[in-house]
């Protein structure tokens, strides 16, 4: 079957796509549409569909009855979902496909529970980590200590940390700048992202030294000066999992309640760690540290600048009436003081 000039296989369909995303979207949002997409491919591909002209509203509800036989959960289906209406949505621009074949894709409908992550650092395990690496010679500074210093304290995700530069942190003021700088250093609301936060002395004292003792003195491919640097320059989004996946492994801390022996555990290797069942991500941290924020009794539109979510996003994700009782109360805005060893002066 012959395709006309403006059609597309699913694989050219995609590839297509994602080169305009990559103009607009950061490379952790990219690399998401990108996973999602690929699902669809390889199905269309297993389904001999060589071009997108020929889908139909009976092949779009095949492949979300495929999805949902291979045991996805119901998250990562609306996920892979919504990726697809907007690449349909995009084709349907360029006459490719169907009009308004975008709108036949079912999006399914998730519980509160559902949509919300029920992976999180907890807050004592969070409380236990900062305390062992603030007083521990070996880890005190270390790139480790000082992320996850920084992701709890501030809640801010993983592009946020990787666009800082070495001037938007501010010692004296105890603040972080986040600047929306593309194309190589975006954050996902763009310039709408962009927001100084303050940090407690505990925080600023852990990057300091991270500074000082740890970080490799290195520029990016513009000529920045990123605050957390690798050997390459500014370290790429899989550096700072592994630094994240490191500094939650409990292991650091206690024994390992898995059974194993930190001398001899494979996971304790940095491209293992997200392989332990107790590490966690930097989405795990960001999602505990805004639960943790909003029961210190942070009001909702403080910890909304903060980690630069809408509050109708916090309220749907992370609210939970049930778990206390000072939600609503308003206090003064504490941030310089907001640690995990120091809310008792929060009040």
């Amino acid at each position: 079957m012959s395709r006309s000039d403006h059609d597309l296989t699913p694989r050219e369909a995609r590839d297509r796509f994602i080169a305009r995303r990559k103009g607009e979207n950061t490379e952790t949002t990219v690399r998401s549409y990108q996973n999602r997409l690929t699902r669809f491919v390889e199905w269309c591909e297993e389904q001999q569909i060589e071009s997108m002209s020929e889908l139909s509203g009976w092949d779009l509800d095949e492949y979300r009855a495929a999805r949902e036989q291979s045991g996805v959960s119901a998250a990562t289906l609306r996920g892979q979902l919504m990726a697809l209406k907007q690449l349909l949505d995009y084709l349907d621009d360029l006459d490719v496909v169907a009009d308004d074949l975008g709108e036949k894709v079912q999006i399914p409908t998730l519980s509160k529970d559902e949509e919300s992550s029920d992976q999180k650092l907890a807050h004592d395990d969070a409380e236990e980590l900062l305390g062992f690496f603030r007083e521990s010679r070996a880890w005190r500074g270390r790139p480790q200590h000082a992320v996850l210093e920084l992701a709890w304290h501030v809640g801010c995700r993983m592009s946020g940390i990787r666009a800082l530069d070495l001037r938007d942190f501010d010692p004296d003021a105890q603040t972080l700048e986040f600047r929306h700088r593309p194309p190589w250093t975006r954050l996902k609301n763009k310039e709408e992202g962009e927001r100084v936060v303050g940090i407690s002395e505990f925080v600023v004292d852990a990057l300091e030294r991270y500074i000082a003792r740890e970080r490799i003195d290195k520029r990016d491919e513009k000529g920045r000066e990123p605050l957390f640097c690798a050997r390459q320059g500014r370290p790429s989004d899989s550096t700072l999992r592994a630094w994240s996946y490191t500094a939650t492994q409990p292991c650091v801390v206690v024994n390992c309640p898995h059974g194993n022996r930190r001398e001899s555990c494979d996971f304790t290797r940095r491209n293992f760690a997200s392989k332990c069942p107790s590490s966690r991500a930097l989405h795990a941290v960001r999602t505990g540290s805004i639960t943790w924020q909003l029961l210190q009794g942070l009001d909702i539109e403080t910890v909304a600048d903060r980690v630069n979510a809408r509050p109708d996003t916090i309220r749907r994700h992370y609210y939970r009436a049930d778990l206390h009782e000072e939600f609503e109360k308003l206090r003064a805005d504490t941030t310089l003081k907001l640690d995990i060893q120091d809310t008792d002066d929060l009040s």
